[in-house]
């Protein structure tokens, strides 16, 4: 038996239809020659799981064929390693293959070399195609225009323009938004988890409208928590995601505080959980829901969740959450013992296997705990007055030096990647370019630095923070982890040091 076997992936107006293809095939029939016809529709070339082709290959195992004829070779497989089991497949079954657009008939030595040759080129097709794609999708995504997918939680879709061409934007469901914002501003605080969020939402009887049920899935949440889509992008937004090595796609004037972004992974890039270096960031076009303070909180607490102690309750010690281990920098985690000692520290990596830590040794939680209150009191008499951003309304000419100290930063950046290449006279034009650069940003950093002091001055009173110290035996674990949180960022022990890195 004679078999013609044509495919057709998509229909459009310039390709070749299945039933040209069969016309075409017919004609390579001699006299009086039948064929049984094969094909599939909708179907891909990359790979041969398709069903009347596999229904082809089994009719050729069981001895009933004798010749394939195609119109074209990549009709057959776009992949070299395909045609060649099909090939070793054919030449077992003593099956010919004549290929109508390349005349070459397998049943010749000549016709099998190039056999070989045009699969290869086939293949070189195929990847070139796929990899105009990508390229076309990173193109335009770093240019901020809509990529489909799921629409996120607290978005809609609508049509919209950009540099003229029609594309779509998320807008704000208001109803979504509010929930959006309730669960930031829980999951800001240090001892707060996506569990806790979740069990708040259910007892409030806040159903999730994007699920059939209703339910919050504590997956979907952590991934809300970490979506640039929701940030009102400022120039904080920028500087932390440089300080990450993202590799960011529009200039500091860009983040003005109300748009959100877009953020791309390249395949060669790190889990977002894990680092954000590699990454692609663009402003996008729609308005963002989240305070970038609120947002950025929340998103390093997301990034340091792996050196966070596991989530259990902060019933045992008001520095879980801070406190780390000065070898490896993971947490020290609370045990209690039976002895005098009651209470200890130990690093969380301690006794681990692989990539363990020897530890920093068993610290007395309560001594430890005694030397960070007496310090954070300590402190608190240097200051007369703590700024609050909460109360505080910030002045706007802090957002513009800050955006003028990164652009010259930039520039900085830019001279400095020349450097390896540099001649001595473009060294030296380098050089110039630097200095000047930096005694702008140097004037620039001066200017900022004389207005955030004048501010801080309008803060609130220092007494506030004071007067949780004076009761501080009264207080909740809960209550006196959001005092520590406010004064200081982390803290580092082993046996012999202890390091407090304040906020203040």
């Amino acid at each position: 038996m004679i078999a013609i076997y044509a495919r057709q992936s998509i229909n459009k107006m310039d390709s070749i239809s299945i039933e040209t293809q069969i016309e075409e095939c017919e004609k390579q029939l001699r006299k009086g020659e039948k064929a049984s016809v094969y094909f599939d529709k909708g179907y891909s070339g990359k790979n041969t799981d398709r069903p009347e082709f596999q229904r082809l290959l089994e009719d050729i195992r069981l001895g009933s064929v004798s010749r394939v004829i195609c119109y074209k070779l990549d009709r057959v497989s776009r992949s070299v390693l395909d045609f060649t089991m099909m090939m070793e497949t054919f030449s077992r079954y003593k099956v010919d293959f004549i290929s109508c657009n390349e005349k070459f008939d397998t049943s010749t030595p000549m016709g099998r070399a190039m056999l070989s040759i045009c699969i290869v080129f086939a293949q070189l097709e195929r990847e070139t195609i796929q990899q105009r794609v990508i390229d076309a999708y990173c193109s335009r995504s770093r240019k901020g225009y809509y990529m489909g997918g799921r629409c996120p939680y607290g978005f809609g879709v609508e049509e919209y323009v950009i540099d003229g061409i029609k594309t779509s934007h998320y807008v704000v469901i208001p109803e979504e938004a509010e929930v959006l914002k309730l669960m930031y501003s829980m999951y800001a605080q240090p001892q707060v988890s996506v569990g806790d969020v979740i069990k708040h939402l259910i007892k409030l009887g806040i159903k999730n409208s994007r699920d059939e049920k209703g339910c919050w899935d504590k997956a979907r949440v952590g991934e809300l928590m970490k979506n640039p889509i929701y940030v009102k992008a400022n120039i904080d937004v920028y500087d932390f995601f440089k300080s990450q090595k993202t590799m960011i796609h529009n200039i500091p004037e860009d983040f003005i505080g109300t748009n959100g972004c877009y953020l791309y992974s390249e395949k060669e890039a790190k889990r977002k959980t894990v680092s954000l270096e590699g990454h692609h960031l663009v402003v996008a076009p729609h308005e963002g829901i989240i305070d970038a303070d609120i947002w950025l909180k929340v998103r390093k607490k997301c990034l340091g969740n792996k050196q966070v102690a596991k989530p259990i309750k902060a019933r045992n010690t008001w520095l879980a959450g801070k406190i780390k281990c000065g070898k490896c920098g993971y947490a020290l985690n609370v045990r209690k013992s039976n002895t005098k000692v009651g209470r200890y520290l130990v690093c969380s990596r301690h006794g681990q296997t692989i990539n363990g830590c020897e530890g920093v040794g068993g610290l007395h939680a309560k001594d430890i705990e005694d030397i960070i209150f007496d310090c954070m009191v300590e402190k608190l008499k240097e200051f007369s007055a703590l700024s609050a951003s909460t109360n505080v309304v910030e002045n706007p000419k802090i957002n513009e030096l800050r955006i003028a100290i990164a652009k010259l930063q930039d520039e900085i950046d830019g001279w400095v990647v020349k450097i390896p290449e540099a001649s001595p006279t473009v060294m030296k034009l380098i050089n110039e370019n630097v200095e000047k650069l930096d005694a702008e940003k140097q004037e620039l950093e001066k200017k900022l630095r004389d207005i955030t002091a004048a501010q801080s001055s309008s803060g609130c009173n220092v007494d506030e923070i004071t007067d949780y110290m004076s009761k501080w035996d009264e207080l909740e674990v809960p209550d006196k982890m959001a005092v520590v949180d406010v004064l200081i960022s982390v803290i580092r022990a082993t046996q012999d040091t202890l390091e407090i890195e304040w906020k203040i």
